[in-house]
């Protein structure tokens, strides 16, 4: 018997689908486009057609706001004063989003490690800690950490020439998404309800004195 060919809907729809489950449960790094298409049982070509290269796919499945990746010309064209800030900002904007915060919090709600905490409370800051060992929540702020490093960060840190980039860009992408986790994901006052400039003017400097060595921001 013959089966039905697939709609291009439910052909994108497998894609996401696909995507999103191989980036939660692998990284960014090891998941290419061909793997998500075996995933989807579709045409490497189809994925292909759809994104146009692994970046977009990952901005997609994960339902960013935005595309990190088309930022990076953003971040860099103003030169180095005042990188870090834009740094911070970047994330703030991204994890602080409507959609991926609504996503964390269904993830998290949907674990049994942090439906309660010693309190009994749902989503209480002890049961929120302990599903944050391997939660998929958790699996993916790695995944988004994983995604900005490679293709925001190292290319900033890249373009700028200081020495030791990849260990300045790996303490940087590790500042950040501290940063991000203890905000957006375990939500560990008073960072996580602190304002968005508060935050930049406390976290901007540090990573401004990773970008530029010589000096530090005021």
């Amino acid at each position: 018997m013959v089966s039905s060919p697939v709609s291009p809907q439910d052909a994108a729809n497998a894609v996401l689908q696909a995507a999103r489950l191989a980036f939660d449960a692998r990284g960014y790094g090891s998941v290419t486009m061909k793997s998500v298409a075996v995933a989807a049982g579709v045409a490497p070509d189809v994925v292909r057609s759809l994104y146009l290269n692994k970046e977009r796919l990952f901005a997609a499945a994960m339902r960013l706001p935005f595309d990190p990746a088309g930022a990076v010309p953003e971040l860099i064209a103003p030169g180095l004063d005042g990188m870090g800030r834009r740094l911070v900002r970047l994330v703030l904007t991204l994890m602080g989003d409507e959609q991926v915060r609504a996503d964390l919090t269904r993830l998290l709600a949907s674990d049994p490690a942090a439906g309660s905490g010693t309190d009994g409370v749902p989503g209480s800051p002890a049961g929120l800690a302990r599903a944050a060992a391997d939660s998929e929540a958790v699996r993916q702020v790695r995944a988004i950490g994983e995604y900005l490093s490679t293709v925001v960060i190292d290319p900033a840190v890249a373009a700028v020439g200081v020495p030791d980039a990849r260990l300045r860009a790996t303490v940087i992408s590790s500042q950040l998404m501290g940063m991000a986790t203890m905000r957006y994901l375990l939500r560990v006052e008073p960072l996580a309800s602190a304002s968005d400039d508060d935050v930049v003017r406390l976290l901007g400097p540090s990573i401004q004195a990773l970008l530029d060595p010589t000096r530090r921001e005021a």
